[in-house]
This record gives C-alpha cells, sequence and structure tokens, in this order.
C-alpha cells in the first residue's frame, strides 16, 4: 500500500494525520500498524499511551514484550439487541402470551416495523395478531409430509422450464453470468469452480458514495500486467530488453518505474539484470543471447503488476445510493483485506469459496441466495423453505455436499434407493457383497417393492377390533 493509502486508511480509523504520516514514513502499512508491538509504534511517535490509543484505534490487540498473562477462557455474551424484545414488538408479544400464540419473534418484530409504518391503532393489534396466528397455522407442515419429494417437485418441475442463457448485467461492460438451468445445475452440483465466476464488491460506508475512491479499488482487484501499461521491445542492436512505461496508465493506477522493476525481479522467468535509466527499464544479460532476451520479453509482458489472481475484470456500478464493483473471476479471502471493502456484504457467487473462506453457515446461505436468484430471474415463484431444505441438506455434515451420487443421493441408507438413482447394478452387487439390509423406510424403495410408502395416511396402521 501506498504511504497516501496508508495515511488515509489510518485517519478514517481515528489516528490524527501527523502521527498517521510519521508511521507512513516509517514505512508501516495499515497491517504492519495492527500486527505492531506498544514498544515499536512507541519508538516512531514517542509516547508510549499515544501508540496504544492508535492500536486501539485500529482495532487490534496490543502486544507487548513484558511476561504474557495466563490466558483467560473466552465468555460469549449475547448482544443487547438479541438478549430482550422491546418497543411495540414487546407490546404484542405479552399478547401473544395471553391469546397462547407461539410466534417467532422474527415475525413479531417484522409485525410490529409493519403496525408503525402502517399507522395502525392500537385496538387494531388483537385483530392483526389473530390473522397472523391463523395463517402462520395454515402454513405449517403437517405431520409426516413428504416434504422432501414436495420440495424436489417444487424446484425440479419449474427448473424444465428454464432457460439456458447468459445473463449480462445493464450497464456494466458486459460481465457475462451463467443463468437458468446450467446455473442450477452448477449449485446443486456444488462445483468448485462456476463457470462464471464473480464477486459483488461492497465498500465501506465513508466511501461507497465516492467514485474515484471506488476505481482505486477497482484498480487494486483487476489483474494489470506489464503489457497493459507498457511496451517492451527487443533492441537488436543494443542486445537488451527496453520497457516503455505509459505515463498516463501508471499515473492512473499510482505505479512508478521502481514497482515494476520489484514485481519483474519476483517472476521466476525473467533471467536477466533490471535497470532504471530516466522512464525506461532496461533488461541485460550477461552473455547476450537472442534466444534469452527474447525469452525475457514474452514472460516480462505477461509478469503480474498489480491486482489480485484469478480477477480479470471489475468494473463500477452507481445504483445511486453507492457504488458497487463487479468482478469477473473471484478471490474472495484476498479481497477481504483489502482497506475500504466492506467485508459483510461482499460476496462471491461460488458457495465453495464461500465455504473455504467464511464457513458452512455461509455457505449455506450463499447456496439459499444463488438458487432463489437463478429461479426469481427466470420469472419462477418457488417457496424459499424449499430451497432452504435443499441447502441444509447440502451442508448439514459441515461441509458441502452435491446432491448427486458422490454426495447426498449416494449416501442415502436404503440400497434400493441409492440403486433408483444412478449406476443401479454398482449399488446392488456392493450391497450383496457385504450383506446390506435395507428397511423399506422411504419413499422410493417401497414404490420399487410395490407397497405403500411410510409417509401420509401410509404411515398409520389402524386396528379394528368388532365386538364378540
Amino acid at each position: 500500500m501506498a504511504k497516501k493509502d496508508t495515511i488515509k486508511a489510518l485517519i478514517r480509523r481515528g489516528v490524527d494525520e501527523n502521527t498517521a504520516t510519521k508511521l507512513a514514513d516509517a514505512g508501516m502499512t495499515l497491517g504492519d500498524v495492527k500486527s505492531a508491538s506498544v514498544e515499536e509504534l512507541t519508538g516512531i511517535v514517542g509516547d508510549e499511551e499515544k501508540a496504544k490509543g492508535i492500536l486501539d484505534d485500529v482495532g487490534r490487540k496490543k502486544k507487548s514484550k513484558k511476561k504474557k498473562k495466563k490466558k483467560k477462557k473466552t465468555v460469549f455474551t449475547i448482544p443487547d439487541k438479541i438478549k430482550d424484545i422491546t418497543g411495540l414488538a414487546k407490546e404484542l408479544k405479552e399478547i401473544c402470551d395471553k391469546k397462547g400464540y407461539d410466534l417467532p419473534r422474527s415475525l413479531l418484530e417484522e409485525t410490529a416495523g409493519k403496525i408503525e409504518e402502517e399507522g395502525i391503532d392500537e385496538e387494531d393489534y388483537e385483530l392483526v395478531l389473530d390473522l397472523i396466528q391463523e395463517r402462520f397455522e395454515n402454513r405449517k407442515i403437517d405431520p409426516k409430509e413428504s416434504i422432501g419429494i414436495v420440495s424436489a417437485q417444487s424446484i425440479g418441475e419449474p427448473g424444465t422450464q428454464m432457460t439456458m442463457k447468459t445473463f449480462h448485467y445493464a450497464g456494466v461492460a458486459e460481465i457475462g453470468v451463467t443463468q437458468g438451468l446450467p446455473r442450477m445445475i452448477e449449485i446443486v452440483d456444488a462445483r468448485k469452480v462456476p463457470s462464471t465466476p464473480m464477486m459483488e464488491v461492497h465498500l465501506e460506508d465513508d466511501i461507497k458514495k465516492d467514485r474515484n475512491m471506488a476505481k482505486k479499488i477497482a484498480s487494486e482487484l483487476e489483474v494489470t500486467r506489464l503489457i497493459d501499461i507498457a511496451e517492451v521491445e527487443l533492441d537488436i542492436t543494443e542486445m537488451k530488453v527496453v520497457i516503455k512505461p505509459d505515463k498516463k496508465k501508471m499515473k492512473e493506477l499510482d505505479l512508478q518505474p521502481k514497482d515494476i522493476v520489484k514485481c519483474l525481479k519476483k517472476s521466476r522467468y525473467v533471467k536477466g539484470n533490471l535497470n532504471i535509466k530516466g522512464d525506461h527499464i532496461f533488461i541485460t544479460q550477461e552473455e547476450p543471447k537472442y534466444a534469452l532476451l527474447h525469452n525475457d520479453v514474452e514472460q516480462a509482458k505477461n509478469t503480474k503488476i498489480k491486482g489480485l489472481k484469478g480477477v480479470k475484470r471489475a468494473v463500477i456500478r452507481d445504483t445511486g445510493v453507492e457504488h458497487i464493483l463487479f468482478t469477473e473471476g473471484s478471490n474472495l479471502q484476498e479481497v477481504l483485506k483489502i482497506d475500504g471493502v466492506d467485508i459483510t456484504n461482499t460476496i462471491s457467487n461460488s458457495p465453495v469459496e464461500v465455504y473455504d473462506v467464511l464457513g458452512v453457515e455461509a455457505a449455506r446461505n450463499a447456496i439459499i441466495r444463488e438458487a432463489r436468484e437463478t429461479l426469481e430471474e427466470q420469472g419462477l415463484d418457488v417457496d424459499i423453505r424449499h430451497i432452504m431444505l435443499v441447502a441444509d441438506m447440502m451442508t448439514n455434515e459441515g461441509d458441502i455436499k452435491a446432491i448427486g451420487r458422490h454426495g447426498v443421493s449416494g449416501k442415502k441408507t436404503s440400497v434400493l434407493a441409492r440403486a433408483a438413482f444412478e449406476i443401479t447394478s454398482t449399488h446392488l452387487l456392493r450391497a450383496a457383497i457385504v450383506g446390506e439390509v435395507d428397511k423399506l423406510d422411504g419413499v422410493a424403495e417401497n414404490i420399487i417393492v410395490g407397497q405403500p410408502i411410510t409417509q401420509g395416511t401410509g404411515a398409520v396402521e389402524v386396528k379394528y377390533t368388532p365386538k364378540k
């Protein structure tokens, strides 16, 4: 991070400008400040209290070289907003308790918000809650309902109406995103890399309306190779490679010739010696051979100078409320480290990548979100609870499983259910070899053997004993 970026980042976190300048002049980045000890910062700013204040401002625990204290057990506290229900929602809860209604807290809070919004009179609160309770009861699932079959049908049947197309974000330099049936298949197959990986990058509140900051962060995301910002030529007479940076592009990306040299030195493939003379950079060989110099030209052109691995392009979209960056390609882990990125709203369209970076709960939410958006894009209205059930089945063991023979369907306890799905003979042969027993508890296996399924009315056994 350049000095001025570090200074801006520190000022945004409450550090005064003089102190921020001192830290930047000492060669420290925001990450260095966060990981520094009190003693290191005191050496730069000259005041221990100020050093402690800086660590508080940047939001890291203070490190000290003093004797380590015994580690305390972490105690998780419930935030106040979760501890107790307040305001109108509390009043509605009291009415529900009197009437014996057991409505979820989230529903009560949503109702309270709507009542205030619509200006409903207090004497009508009970009537509103009566209607909500009636509808809430009607929407409950009956005991022994075949929810798996109903969910499969509710997603599979409209899925046959989905078009096979690629969707383009309107007004955004055409970032194509797979939609329709191919996208739905990707989601339920838990593909590691989607056919069109992308990210939706949101910015922090204080800069989300600043187009210049959005451009700057976009330049940090987008992979910039040397060929994009400079001419690379082979000078046969002098037997050396000449790199001529484009001043305008260098200024836009806040780059200096020394930054290019640094990146070329890191490359394993550029073998020559590097020198800067004026605005140009030269690569020379100790033994000037045409083949070696030609190799340097080709490798130098493709050397990454700036940006994140995997992100080919980043485009800015102004929603009127904020600037959002859409990327072609995805690298969620590295994006979340960039200063100015809102880590709570930035997302990738790959549930597997979300799982790797943020864990299984976030991956579950990503599956629900992506599946729902894909269906809605096609104008298909599927109850979100069916999508949630699919997401739960895919993630309930702590990782992401595909809906297929290598995942959910292939791990069913019933031999006949597995055989009915795919590779029938293999499943039956394996089951026969190891002596598996099928208890015929599910739907598919009972249909195969021709008897009523153990769901709904088939789950009840009625005995009639006639009078003597």
